[in-house]
């Protein structure tokens, strides 16, 4: 038996404003100019939105109309939250990307040099594990009962944490239920921590949860400061919430804002793709996949596949596999996923990986079948049992 824990933060959080809005901007620039170059940070502190970065694009963008349509979505909508779309200042210093780095990338070259990471396993339906896809869950969850006014002194800031305790490799039940959410000053902790279970946790969480599940809801006791007045925010400082939770390695770069040329991104969503694809196939029922870029260069400098010992093929075949069956340079990714659409915003919240939306190509299983058939042809893992 062991336990393990992911998090997941709520949409109203500091940093995920900011992963909401750099994508939210390139998605404005990416549905007129398809072939723009992004590298779109922002940073939120009290009062104040600040987008910067390297941006090169034909289209207009009004990048402070962008954020605050942003913030008033997200629900920071009242002056009394601290943080409100009308008021907060929006800066903007942005600048072209640099022609040095151009130059590598208009010939189709990687926008960088990077390590990308994906992982699929057999824990949940989407074949990610189990409480990183629980803990999103719970945070959509937060979101819908403050909307719907259900809960209506909610307000937008948030994270919550799950715990799960694994007998062998197996999910079994949960250990402990970390709920923080923001709330209005006038009501009482123990009735904020009641609603809390019974319509957010319970509904949620209901098959994994037993007499013995630790609930720990607003620990301190109080969260009315909450968003940019209580912490600063920047893009980017949530690779891990964006990814599998911590269960595999992370990969060296964050997703928001940044176009797909980018292998930071568009290399990530492949190798979730190919890792999905093996373990959706049958080939493993768990499968890790590192791929290795340097800048300029447009195929990957290295593949590193592991399947943890649940593969049906040795490591080695697979990795010939994905590189004959699968494009990995940028241009060659980006036609495959469809990724010069305005989709990304929609990723910025909950999670890149493990999702349902049509949008999310890389979460399709369409190379199942030809994986087969081409497993078909290599020699199987011989596996001695020992006696």
């Amino acid at each position: 038996m062991h336990l393990f824990t992911s998090e997941s933060v709520f949409e109203g959080h500091p940093d995920k404003i900011c992963d909401q809005i750099s994508d939210a901007i390139l998605d404005a620039m990416i549905k007129d100019d398809p072939k723009c170059r992004s590298g779109c940070e922002t940073f939120v502190t009290t009062g104040l939105v600040l987008v910067s970065g390297e941006i090169t694009t034909s289209t207009y963008v009004d990048v402070a109309q962008v954020a605050r349509g942003v913030i008033k979505d997200i629900g920071y909508t009242k002056p009394e939250y601290g943080f409100e779309y009308r008021t907060c200042g929006v800066l903007v210093a942005i600048d072209k990307q640099s022609p040095d780095i151009a130059q590598g990338v208009n010939k189709g070259g990687a926008g960088d040099q990077g390590l990308m990471v994906g992982y699929a396993c057999r824990e949940t339906p989407e074949l990610m594990p189990l409480p990183i896809m629980l803990a999103h869950k719970l945070a959509r969850k937060q979101a819908e009962v403050r909307r719907s006014g259900d809960m209506p002194y909610l307000r937008p800031d948030g994270k919550c944490q799950i715990t799960v305790e694994y007998n062998e490799h197996h999910p079994k039940r949960i250990e402990t239920v970390v709920f923080s959410t923001q709330h209005d000053p006038d009501v009482e902790h123990k009735d904020l921590k009641n609603d809390c279970i019974e319509k957010i946790i319970k509904p949620v969480l209901e098959r994994y949860v037993d007499k013995d599940t630790i609930y720990h809801v607003n620990p301190t006791g109080k969260f009315v400061i909450g968003g940019p007045v209580a912490d600063a925010g920047m893009t980017g400082r949530k690779i891990i919430v964006d990814s599998y939770g911590g269960s595999v390695a992370v990969g060296g770069g964050a997703f928001s804002g940044k176009e797909p040329m980018k292998v930071d991104r568009s290399a990530a969503y492949m190798a979730r793709y190919i890792a999905k694809n093996i373990v959706a196939a049958g080939l493993a029922d768990e499968c890790e996949l590192q791929l290795a870029y340097a800048i300029g260069i447009a195929e990957p400098v290295s593949i590193f596949v592991d399947t943890h010992g649940s593969g049906t093929l040795e490591n080695g075949y697979l990795k010939d596999l994905i590189r004959e069956l699968f494009p990995l340079t940028p241009r060659g990714m980006i036609k495959h996923l469809n990724l010069e659409r305005p989709i990304y915003r929609q990723t910025a919240c909950y999670g890149h990986f493990g999702r349902t939306e049509p949008d999310f190509t890389w979460e399709r299983t369409d190379m199942v079948e030809k994986l087969k058939e081409e497993a078909g042809k290599r020699p199987k893992v011989r596996r001695v049992v020992l006696t």
